[in-house]
């Protein structure tokens, strides 16, 4: 027997700076210690990249452009399926505020593995290491 699980549609930032990217470690809730591309769920009426952009804003207090889409990951947890649409993005400014996150970092190629992901952002990292990080 199969059971469904409703699917939360969400959308991830892959925020990149010179070499390296952000990763941010969750500071609450059911996977607080997990470290992930922050984002968040996309409402009623908004387009993905729309979405990551408020996200970025509630979250860092920052203000990105939206890039390219690298990969949507998906992933069953216990009680849902995450799809989560993944993009290269910009910040349009170097202030970022941890709002939501107890910690972040700025990781390159050689650090990418340093930290213990989550499951669904562990396909996004396979993404980035295949493709790489584009220069900005």
């Amino acid at each position: 027997m199969t059971s469904q699980r409703k699917t939360i549609a969400v959308v991830a930032a892959i925020i990149v700076k010179e070499d390296r990217f952000l990763a941010t470690q969750r500071g609450s809730g059911e996977f607080a210690g997990g470290w992930e591309f922050p984002g968040g769920k996309v409402e009623p009426n908004e387009t993905p990249e729309q979405a990551l952009a408020r996200e970025i804003k509630e979250e860092l207090g920052a203000d990105i452009s939206v890039g390219r889409h690298l990969v949507t990951a998906e992933h069953d947890y216990a009680t849902f399926h995450l799809s989560m649409r993944c993009y290269f993005c910009n910040l349009l400014s170097d202030h970022v505020d941890l709002l939501e996150h107890s910690d972040a970092k700025w990781l390159d190629m050689d650090t990418i593995d340093t930290v213990e992901w989550l499951p669904a952002d562990i396909q996004v990292v396979d993404a980035i290491k295949a493709s790489g990080l584009p220069s900005c």
